[in-house]
């Protein structure tokens, strides 16, 4: 593990496994964090517990019908590391609100933006469900297309926000969720709409995709305060069997939005067991790496994700995007 700089409040501590609350591993995110705290890792142990069982009675039965969830664990570290009590949370890609339910569970305010009205519905319950087990922020949803943030988001918010947490997506079909059958394995809930509507990001080439991101983030830097702080989790993924570099993709839209790099740390998707990784695939992750190295490519299981941290600096203007 690398110590990173000090611009970070401290990071939240390992969660506690699956024996632990069924309320999943960001409960132990919610007080406030001591700025001064003597360590501090880039790597972010956020899969301590499965993705299921940290939405387990903290998100609706409906919320793993999203193809592309991001751990709580992991907008809870954010929104902990990066944040004090009654901060403004933003996450202009929200799906079905997990930042925002995180940001209210730590008493932080949030506000979200997006595309999809099944996913915002799904946002909307689950602040309500947020609230009725003792969430103390607010928070809510804003339908429509990030890249015109500034249209959807009252002009009252503009250098308001203390965070962003967000996630582009990797395209448009995903791993989703499986069902054995009669005939093999089936693959549902594993794309974004119905494939009829493009204006989503995930049905864009890697660079009208950056193109679109950085339009999203030129939008966040004006709605920052000076000094506020952009986290984006990406990761490579592989298309024909080449590897499509996400992560660089995002500096670079963060760069022409003008947003400043600080931080480069790593999500754990793998769990950490007596000083080694518990891999937590999907059953297409571990399909495709046996595959390949059945057929001699030594690929091996995706293990986390990069967290791209970025700044709003008090002396630069937004950027222009092209």
């Amino acid at each position: 593990m690398v110590a990173v700089g000090e611009h970070r409040r401290d990071p939240v501590a390992a969660e506690p496994d699956e024996r632990a609350t069924t309320s999943g591993a960001a409960d132990s995110t919610g007080g406030e964090r001591h700025p001064a705290a003597a360590e501090r890792l880039s790597v972010w142990a956020t899969a301590q517990a499965t993705g299921p069982v940290q939405r387990r009675g903290r998100y609706v039965r409906e919320s793993v019908q999203h193809p592309a969830r991001m751990l709580p664990a992991i907008a809870a570290h954010a929104v902990a590391a990066y944040t004090a009590p009654g901060d403004l949370v933003l996450d202009p890609m929200c799906g079905i609100g997990t930042t925002l339910v995180e940001a209210i569970h730590a008493g932080r305010d949030a506000i979200g933006v997006e595309y999809e009205s099944r996913w915002s519905d799904i946002a909307d319950a689950n602040i309500k469900h947020a609230h009725t087990h003792g969430a103390t922020g607010r928070a809510g949803v804003i339908r429509g297309d990030s890249t015109s943030i500034l249209s959807l988001v009252p002009a009252a918010l503009a250098g308001q926000v203390a965070l962003v947490v967000t996630s582009p997506p990797y395209g448009p079909t995903v791993h989703g969720l499986v069902r054995p059958g009669t005939d093999g394995v089936a693959k549902f809930d594993n794309t974004y709409n119905d494939g009829t509507d493009r204006g989503n990001l995930a049905y864009r080439d890697l660079t009208g995709l950056a193109d679109g991101f950085a339009r999203i983030l030129a939008g966040c830097h004006t709605l920052l305060k000076p000094g506020g702080v952009v986290v984006v989790t990406a990761r490579p993924w592989r298309k024909h069997g080449e590897l499509v570099d996400l992560p660089s993709a995002v500096i670079g839209a963060g760069t022409r939005a003008g947003l400043t790099p600080v931080d480069r740390c790593v999500a754990l998707l793998a769990a950490v067991r007596d000083g080694g990784l518990v891999a937590r695939p999907s059953f297409f992750q571990l399909q495709a790496v046996r595959r390949a190295r059945a057929a001699g490519t030594p690929m091996h299981l995706i293990a986390h994700e990069d967290v791209l941290v970025f700044i709003k600096s008090p002396a630069t203007e937004a950027g222009t995007v092209l």
